[in-house]
């Protein structure tokens, strides 16, 4: 009986270690929890901070993490990309699964999906059809990573805003109401019906957001 102990705590033991092992060389992931006051993240710094502080818990060695986010300057000009702020890759998720080798690769054939786009802790993040769906991914990008020139507000007011406004998200789990390509796309799908906690809610979403190691 108690080699049978033994036996079963060194394998126990061993399978967290290897999980560790992986999640110790996470360079990308979802947010398990987005900051609790919708997409009011407090900018980039505070997605940012958000990004590092969960890394960091779940045990992860990278240090340099950025929210994959868009910012646009007052009037529709020029503001920061997505794709500029998050490194060269290549990056892996908490399992070690190879999500995108360049950031070419992310926006051309990322290998971005409800298995692969886990949070932090290594878990899958709720999509379309279960409950409740959390698939509305915060991003304020177009398909290229790049700021939005749609007009109007794209991105609750570059990540300050928790009530009236809206925020382009991405399906994690390319899945919609329709099929088209919009609904299949990680990072830029459609507008949030606003930006409080229970808007996002109300569209499919929980005020997260995907976060990269950069390099």
């Amino acid at each position: 009986m108690k080699l049978s102990r033994i036996f079963v705590a060194a394998v126990v033991t061993g399978a967290a270690m290897s999980a560790y092992a992986q999640q110790d060389k996470m360079t990308f992931f979802v947010t398990s929890v987005g900051k609790g006051n919708g997409a009011d993240l407090g900018g980039l710094d505070g997605a940012d901070a958000h990004c590092t502080a969960l890394a960091k818990a779940a045990g992860a060695k990278a240090a340099n993490w950025h929210a994959y986010l868009s910012t646009t300057l007052p009037g529709g000009d020029a503001g920061v990309n997505a794709r500029e702020r998050i490194g060269k890759g290549p990056w892996r998720n908490a399992k070690g699964v190879v999500v995108a080798k360049s950031v070419a690769d992310l926006h051309g054939h990322a290998n971005i999906t409800k298995e692969t786009a886990l949070n932090e802790k290594g878990e899958m993040v709720k999509g379309r059809g279960d409950t409740p769906n959390e698939h509305d991914i915060l991003k304020g990008s177009d398909p290229a990573g790049m700021y939005s020139t749609a007009g109007g507000d794209t991105n609750c007011g570059n990540w300050t805003k928790s009530g009236d406004g809206s925020a382009i998200v991405g399906h994690h789990d390319l899945q919609g109401l329709k099929d088209t390509r919009h609904m299949k796309s990680w990072n830029s799908s459609h507008g949030s019906r606003g930006c409080s906690q229970d808007q996002l809610k109300a569209s499919g979403g929980a005020g997260l957001f995907y976060c990269f190691a950069g390099n």
